[in-house]
């Protein structure tokens, strides 16, 4: 019993070690210095609430289709998978470090030996436990598992802003496909405007009431057309061949899905962006990843200040040992438990290098915090911006488009009845396909502004948002196995 008294008073007192304060400093996000509100015009209708489902919101059935096959093919969002598996694992790792650990081993072994005289041969059978425990003294463990923590909730913060990427990425892809749908049909309208103005011109020429500059203006006008129409198709081409690689889907499935709609906008669903700047940044999983970057880089100045200190373990084990020499048996069980205190006397001044590498890993990091912010305020600026100017342009931009098809039309009617040649009526047409040109171009930047703002915001993201358990992998390595 006197001999048990040390060990029984050491876990009498071991509770009383965690009363020792932490080292290292405490971490507190810092306050960010925003305006007090946006600087540029709101949009209207719609909440922010509504993002989480926003891209089904844009009645475009084959856009959502796109945008799920492209996130379950993305390397990106695989590898930002990989990276929350890796942290949850240290997590856990960190987690179990200041717990006790007990270990198993069994060994046996024969062996035969002689000494000049008859071999001997000998059995042994071997059993341990050996059980290990490091105190906390000082805080480091519990430093580290604030670590292990932090960067973990970084992981996944960033997984979803892989996947409001890729979805805003293949988003972008598929209305510049739509918007060389347009330009395609209106090319092939032009084309065949100059095809028939070329003809008209050559006929005249050939009559002698169209000089030979004419004809050749015309001719070279047509070939122009011919040539610019087969450019807009090849891009298109290549469109959907980049839609291919995003999404990989097959390629003749996807131009059949195409044709539904050829060169039809989503329609996109307006939402406020009514919280002040220094609120919205939570919405941000970037933002968000990079405070969790600084916190860990805080408990990490705590970890790296514990080597200073003494650390105290606790260790114990057992070992029955069985002998069997021909047919001589023998045991024997041996066992130790006691604690072992250590400290650093002499480092040559690595632990004070280690603390000041730490602090300034911190340091950077919070730079890299206050930077992430202000770009994520100046993007939502910026789209806010895109957005007031779409909004500014639509009124002139409707105007033209309404009042050249009113010319052409009012040019047709002269022509049938005889007061406009034809000549005159492919101008006008040409004219109207440029004015239905610069109002594709602004209706693909309308919707482009609003996927702009989509990504800014956070496309949904909620700050409590955690990746689903089941890893995102590509199709081919799944294949056969349910999703």
């Amino acid at each position: 019993m006197k001999r048990s008294l040390p060990a029984l008073a050491l876990l009498v007192l071991l509770p009383a070690c965690s009363l020792l304060p932490r080292v290292g400093p405490d971490y507190q996000q810092p306050a960010l210095k925003t305006a007090p509100a946006w600087q540029s015009p709101l949009p209207h209708e719609g909440s922010l609430g509504a993002l989480s489902d926003w891209w089904r919101q844009l009645d475009d059935p084959l856009l959502s289709t796109l945008i799920d096959a492209a996130q379950h093919e993305s390397a990106s969002l695989a590898q930002a998978r990989a990276r929350i598996v890796q942290a949850r694992s240290a997590a856990v790792g960190a987690g179990v470090a200041g717990l006790p650990t007990l270990d198993a081993s069994l060994a046996a072994k024969r062996a035969a030996f002689t000494f000049g005289s008859p071999t001997t041969f000998q059995t042994t059978r071997q059993a341990g436990l050996m059980a290990n425990w490091e105190i906390d003294l000082f805080g480091g463990i519990a430093r580290d598992q604030e670590g292990a923590e932090a960067r973990l909730a970084a992981t996944q913060a960033r997984w979803h802003e892989a996947r409001v990427s890729v979805a805003a990425e293949t988003a972008n892809a598929y209305l510049q496909l739509r918007y060389q749908e347009r330009r395609v049909a209106q090319a092939e309208a032009d084309a065949a405007s100059r095809a028939e103005t070329a003809r008209l011109t050559s006929a005249l020429g050939r009559a002698g009431f169209s000089a030979p500059a004419q004809v050749a203006l015309a001719t070279a006008g047509a070939a122009d057309g011919a040539s610019t129409l087969t450019e807009l198709r090849a891009e298109r081409d290549r469109q959907i061949k980049a839609l291919v690689a995003l999404t990989a889907l097959d390629e003749a499935d996807l131009r059949r899905q195409l044709t539904t709609a050829s060169g039809r906008f989503p329609r996109p669903a307006r939402f406020v962006v009514d919280a002040l700047p220094a609120q919205l940044l939570a919405q941000r999983p970037d933002v968000a990843a990079a405070e969790r970057d600084l916190a860990a880089a805080s408990a990490a100045i705590g970890r790296a200040a514990a080597a200073r200190y003494p650390r105290l373990s606790l260790a114990g084990s057992i070992t029955p040992l069985r002998l069997n020499t021909d047919g001589n048996r023998m045991s024997a069980t041996t066992w130790s438990i006691g604690p072992t205190l250590s400290m650093p006397l002499f480092d040559g001044g690595r632990i004070s290098a280690n603390v000041d590498a730490a602090r300034a890993d911190y340091a950077a990091a919070e730079a890299a915090y206050r930077q992430k912010a202000r770009e994520a305020v100046s993007e939502v600026e910026q789209a806010l911006v895109r957005l007031d100017a779409a909004a500014a342009r639509e009124a002139s931009v409707q105007q033209a488009a309404t009042d050249y098809r009113t010319a052409f039309l009012a040019t047709e009617a002269s022509q049938r009845a005889g007061f406009a040649t034809l000549i005159e009526l492919e101008v006008t047409r040409r004219t109207l396909l440029a004015a239905d040109t610069n109002l594709a171009a602004w209706q693909q930047e309308q919707v482009a502004a609003w996927i702009a703002l989509y990504r800014a915001v956070g496309g949904g993201w909620p700050p409590s948002g955690t990746p689903p358990d089941t890893p995102i992998a590509p199709q081919a390595a799944l294949a056969g196995e349910a999703r």
